[in-house]
């Protein structure tokens, strides 16, 4: 049913037509453009249970919002009753006559008109937004970037770097590198200068402001010409720098199975899975990537860097989400073997102990009630007088559990370079005896490898330990080095040097009289003949200025050295198994 609108009901009351006409009686003078929408046409047909009055800034018509405004052609029929009125505006609204569209805008000079859509009609571009207009001195802040999904490593990634063989290990060449990171909350507020000096103080502030200077510092993709610049929520900050990487074994990976679903490799030891903390392209993700054209590849399981062993990976979302359901569930049966000092018993033997991260830094775990429950099987395999071989079948997937589990039984893998050292006590940590706090405990860890160089078998920086050495800034102020914990099964951290808790990058002290524009370049050809008696050919490197690696010679790992006696031997499943080669050194009368 029309409802009909009264005298004092008119809904000229709320607006009148803009036009040369006298206002017809019982209508008010217009209003400006900002007033009151009209009311819908809910309010014009009257449902059970609507309210007498309309409401203001009322419904929609079929063909859009009521106009603020009435075309001159409605005016001369509104009357002090309204009904004529209200019935010719709600049969042209019926009729998609009514709202009128506005006409477009003439185009610009020298701008093509829009060609006409899929069904004939002129599409219309959706308007820019509009940026909100800044302060005097206001800073422009870009929004955040939208993060691409799926795949993290591509062609150009790989293309950063290449390997070179040597003494038969795996290294890579030094490369520039973008850590990039949003501004974090606590940042907000506050300098660049008091970031770095308070959250980044591996380094002085005196390799900030070179790096600054050589434009290596940028803020929303612009160079940082002032450390004293505010920062503001989502700034883009990308720091450049020269990268280096720890050798790993020359051992290549062996591929054993590949198909439409999987792809199962033998790991070497001393390869990390996927790229974290100072390692990216000696990782096996980016080998296979490099070397075997194996991408788009998603993990399923991880192996400590040290274990060699079964290894798989998912070709798609899929059955990788497949995969992993399996693991949740605990039907995913995995099988080791190890070497172990001592004889260990011929029973089978059942450790439960709970097992807690002592430092994600080092990596470095232990026995402790307040840890996670655990639990694995061993059985000895061989003995021959000396160690012994065992089948260990963990049955939880803590970070090193075989490994802690051994040692709390009093037989650690023989070459261990964590839980088979001094720096746990007389009795290496037997039964969780350990007379030493955790600081105490990673202090002596930490001694004993610097005494016997091999830092590098740790994967980490001796300036990444050194937590509570001062390094005197060249321009004022001193800075306590302080590198964070980088979390040895993290996964891809794109933001190392950037980001607190990962700084891989040297104090580099610098002199007032360092180009820090320009790098060296080494074009010397020289041949030298390593410890095997091979002959090598050192090709032209880039030295960077900034760089404290590469002013520094450090002594490479022997491949002896880069490998534990721990391996993974067969991984089961619902559908499948997978199993490797029994290692050399788990052999029955293999010798030492």
């Amino acid at each position: 049913m029309l409802r009909i609108w009264g005298p004092k009901e008119n809904p000229a009351h709320l607006a009148a037509p803009s036009c040369a006409l006298p206002t017809p009686i019982g209508a008010r003078p217009c209003r400006d453009p900002g007033a009151p929408r009209w009311p819908g046409p809910a309010a014009l047909q009257g449902p059970r249970g609507a309210s007498d009055r309309p409401r203001e800034g009322g419904g929609a018509w079929p063909g859009g919002d009521w106009p603020q405004r009435l075309a001159p052609r409605h005016c001369v029929t509104a009357r002090a009753g309204g009904a004529v009125w209200a019935a010719r505006l709600y049969r042209l609204a019926r009729s998609g006559a009514w709202p009128p569209r506005p006409p477009l805008p003439p185009p610009h000079r020298g701008m093509a008109e829009p060609g006409p859509g899929p069904s004939g009609d002129k599409e219309e571009a959706a308007p820019a937004p509009k940026k909100r207009r800044l302060a005097v001195g206001e800073r422009y802040v870009p929004p955040p970037r939208k993060l691409s999904t799926g795949v993290s490593f591509g062609a150009a990634h790989f293309a950063e770097t290449t390997y070179y063989f040597e003494g038969g290990l795996r290294k890579v060449r030094p490369y520039y590198f973008d850590f990039c990171t949003y501004c974090k909350g606590r940042w907000v507020g506050r300098s660049l200068l008091q970031v770095f000096s308070t959250e980044f103080r591996a380094q002085p502030l005196s390799y900030y402001r070179a790096a600054a200077r050589a434009g290596r510092l940028r803020l929303n993709e612009e160079p940082v010409r002032d450390l004293d610049i505010v920062l503001k929520n989502n700034d883009f900050l990308r720091n450049t720098v020269h990268r280096h990487e720890p050798p790993v074994t020359a051992q290549p990976i062996q591929i054993l199975v590949e198909d439409n679903e999987v792809v199962v490799v033998d790991k070497p030891s001393s390869l990390p899975v996927h790229p974290c903390g100072r390692f990216r392209h000696n990782t096996v993700i980016f080998i296979l990537g490099k070397e075997h054209d194996l991408k788009e590849l998603h993990t399923i399981h991880r192996l400590d860097r040290m274990t060699s062993g079964v290894l798989m990976f998912a070709k798609t979302a899929e059955v990788s989400k497949r995969i992993d359901e399996q693991v949740r569930e605990r039907q995913l049966e995995k099988e080791y073997v190890c070497r172990v000092l001592g004889e260990f018993p011929e029973h089978e033997v059942v450790c439960e102990e709970p097992i807690l991260v002592v430092s994600y830094k080092v990596g470095v775990c232990r026995v402790d009630p307040k840890g996670k429950f655990c639990k694995t099987i061993f059985q000895r395999l061989s003995y021959n007088g000396k160690t012994s071989v065992v089948k260990c079948l963990p049955h939880t997937g803590r970070t090193h559990q075989i490994r802690v589990h051994l040692q709390y039984l009093g037989h650690p893998i023989v070459n261990d370079p964590i839980y088979n050292m001094e720096a746990w006590g007389p009795d290496r940590g037997k039964g969780g005896k350990i007379d030493k706090t955790d600081e105490e405990l990673l202090k002596a860890l930490v001694e004993e490898h610097r005494s016997k160089q091999s830092l590098d078998v740790l994967g980490i920086l001796e300036e990444d330990l050194n937590s509570n050495a001062e390094h005197k800034d060249c321009g004022s102020s001193s800075d306590c080095a302080k590198s964070a914990q980088a979390d040895p099964e993290n996964s891809c951290p794109a933001m190392d040097a950037m980001d607190p808790k990962r700084n891989d990058i040297a104090d580099c002290p610098l002199s007032s009289n360092t180009d820090l524009e320009t790098p060296e370049k080494k074009t010397e050809l020289s041949s030298h003949e390593n410890q095997d008696g091979q002959m090598r050919e050192e090709s032209s490197e880039e030295k960077d200025p900034l760089c404290a690696e590469c002013k520094i010679t450090r002594q490479d790992p022997s491949p002896k050295e880069l490998v534990m006696y721990l391996h993974a031997l067969r991984y089961k499943g619902a559908e499948f198994e997978y199993c490797s080669k029994m290692p050399e050194w788990a052999m029955e009368d293999w010798e030492e």
